[in-house]
């Protein structure tokens, strides 16, 4: 991975950029994805708690104002499912996706929980707003009740595979969303894991993966520690 630039142009020395924040998990998705794949990649630093995302350069590669945004050559995607999904088709070493219908299936499911019924309810916006409404208690409560929700419904689902990874004995996409989403709840909200053995005990094997540990927030160029 090579170092960041504060300039939001599609040129670049190396074919994919990755416009990402360090604290975002969904930039995480798609660095531990990239990482998985081999694939060297530019990293350009979007710093959202300075408002950079809607700065007219961005807002051209995404009218959203969300990281992560990849570009690869003249194709602009934004969204991390859509950015996962791209590379599973463009660069399929390391297959994100198992071959068998059924597990295919089964991640794309625990991928889709993660994408839209946890993480957008604690992206920054969303607890920036509530902290100015009702406090910052309230908010720790908001983000504990839907992550906890989540959670169930996700053990629930990993019961009925025993496995080293959330499918299977190789990662796959569920890994991929899940692992961030796992060391948010743990690192950045205190969430209680007692209750939950299952992605308890992925988060351990998800730990000593050298893809995970090069894609973890402290190890980005805009980190702050």
């Amino acid at each position: 991975m090579d170092t960041n630039s504060e300039e939001f142009s599609s040129s670049s020395s190396t074919k994919i950029v990755l416009y990402s924040f360090w604290q975002s998990s969904c930039s995480w998705r798609v660095r531990f994805a990239l990482n998985l794949k081999g694939l060297d990649y530019e990293y350009k630093a979007v710093d959202l708690t300075k408002g950079e995302q809607f700065s007219p350069e961005f807002e051209r590669l995404n009218p959203l104002h969300f990281v992560p945004v990849l570009t690869d050559g003249d194709l602009i995607v934004s969204d991390s499912f859509a950015i996962l999904l791209y590379l599973e088709e463009k660069y399929p070493q390391h297959p994100l996706l198992p071959a068998d219908a059924k597990l295919k299936a089964a991640n794309l499911q625990i991928a889709s929980i993660v994408n839209s019924s946890l993480q957008p309810l604690h992206m920054l916006s969303v607890l920036n707003y509530i902290g100015e409404k009702v406090g910052l208690e309230e908010r720790q409560l908001w983000v504990e009740q839907h992550m906890k929700k989540g959670f169930v419904a996700l053990e629930k689902l990993l019961k009925k595979f025993p496995c080293r990874y959330a499918t299977g004995d190789e990662i796959c996409m569920a890994d991929v969303c899940l692992a961030p989403q796992i060391s948010v709840a743990v690192k950045r909200f205190n969430i209680d894991m007692s209750e939950f053995p299952m992605l308890s005990k992925l988060y351990e094997a998800y730990q000593i993966l050298p893809a995970f540990q090069a894609s973890s927030p402290q190890r980005q160029p805009d980190a702050i520690v």
